[in-house]
């Protein structure tokens, strides 16, 4: 697979270095082997040399990926459209926390559609943890908003601790959770983990799983109607709940609305995904070799949507929706939208649009491989789901 890869630059390849030797000391220290999850934990988090910690560039055609927001305005604009209800019903004290805020794209254009829809929160607060990723957003956000607008925008280390009304909002965030993976052994759960061979290079290992891997992935079987096979492998988030109670925070009433690429349970653990969904990402490249270059690429796993709902019943949420990111955009006015930013662009900025529009909705791009769930607490955002909803499948 490296063989087809764009090779990094000294420099780069040097930094990963640097972080594999850090894993190799801890993989020695823990005994010869730490779990899957700890492994890509340090990969992406890890201070001045994780991915998501340092500061190479990571989104759009430069970067390794691009993101919904970072394609132009018109997937936040939408979002926004979908929002506005929401924060009508709690009124001019609401606030909205974006996890992850990437380069600051989506932020202003959410804001400057709210603004026009007169439903500006009294706060846009972006839990970031990467410090660049910060900084790039502050100058984004200071040269491109107005002062009225850019005001309430703020930068949190943890959510909030008060209690609050509005909205959580987070874009392929939940695929970037360190997660565990699991193999079944002769019937029994065991832990994927990260191992070295004789050269020092990163291997799969296993262990015996702990009571909470092992509880989750029965879980999962219950739940399946069938026991998983021999020899097969995934992965789970079972501290799932916890975190999303976590970013929640003192949210009394509100709204929770999280974008990510998945499936529901039962297409997740088809008996034909044998290996999961873990994968790699570097310089718009897709690839399984997720022990290359530790620091350089992105690790993420894709997203049980059916386990986002059990973790937000037991938050006490109740489900608003579930479905495509095409269904949701049509669904909350993208073509308004489009043709406000028609009127505002030339023939070359329309064709643009288009192409940013397929991309969005067309099951060959985002459309039909992203999907979208609402979460609600004491206000309405079923309409906001009202096509395509397709909550029965979780």
């Amino acid at each position: 697979m490296q063989s087809t890869l764009p090779l990094p630059d000294t420099d780069a390849l040097a930094h990963s270095e640097q972080l594999a030797a850090a894993l190799r000391d801890e993989i020695r220290a823990q005994g010869g082997a730490i779990p899957f999850s700890r492994f890509m934990e340090l990969c992406l988090y890890t201070p001045g040399w994780g991915y998501y910690s340092a500061g190479a560039s990571k989104f759009g055609a430069g970067g390794d990926f691009t993101t919904a927001p970072e394609m132009g305005g018109l997937f936040a604009a939408t979002v926004a459209n979908a929002l506005a209800p929401v924060f009508g019903q709690l009124g001019p004290q609401a606030r909205l926390l974006e996890l992850g805020g990437g380069t600051g794209a989506f932020a202003e254009a959410l804001l400057l559609r709210l603004a026009e829809l007169q439903a500006l929160p009294a706060r846009y607060a972006i839990l970031e943890p990467s410090a660049d990723l910060r900084q790039r957003q502050r100058e984004r956000l200071q040269q491109n908003l107005p002062a009225e607008i850019g005001g309430s925008v703020e930068w949190l280390d943890r959510p909030f601790d008060d209690d609050w009304e509005g909205v959580v909002f987070a874009n392929e965030v939940i695929d970037a959770l360190p997660t565990p993976r699991f193999v079944i052994q002769a019937g029994e759960v065991y832990e994927e983990t990260v191992a070295l061979d004789a050269d020092g290079q990163f291997v799969r290992a296993t262990a015996p799983a702990d009571m909470l891997l092992n509880g989750a992935v029965r879980h999962l079987e219950r739940y399946l109607d069938t026991p998983f096979a021999d020899g097969y492998r995934s992965e789970l988030l079972p501290q799932l709940p916890y975190w999303l109670q976590a970013v929640a925070g003192g949210l009394k009433r509100g709204a929770m609305l999280f974008v990510d690429y998945g499936y529901n349970r039962g297409e997740y653990y088809l008996p034909e995904r044998d290996d999961g969904t873990v994968r790699a990402f570097y310089r718009h490249h897709v690839h399984n070799d997720v022990h290359l270059w530790p620091g350089l690429q992105d690790i993420t796993a894709s997203v049980d949507f059916t386990a986002m709902a059990e973790a937000g019943l037991h938050a006490g949420f109740d489900l608003a929706g579930y479905c495509s990111q095409a269904s949701f955009l049509l669904g909350n006015g993208l073509d308004q939208v489009l043709a406000l930013a028609d009127e505002r662009t030339d023939d070359v900025g329309r064709v643009q649009l288009r192409e940013e529009v397929k991309k969005l909705t067309l099951p060959s791009g985002m459309g039909e491989r992203f999907q979208v769930i609402g979460l609600q607490r004491d206000v309405d955002f079923e309409p906001s789901f009202e096509l395509g909803d397709l909550s029965w499948r979780l």
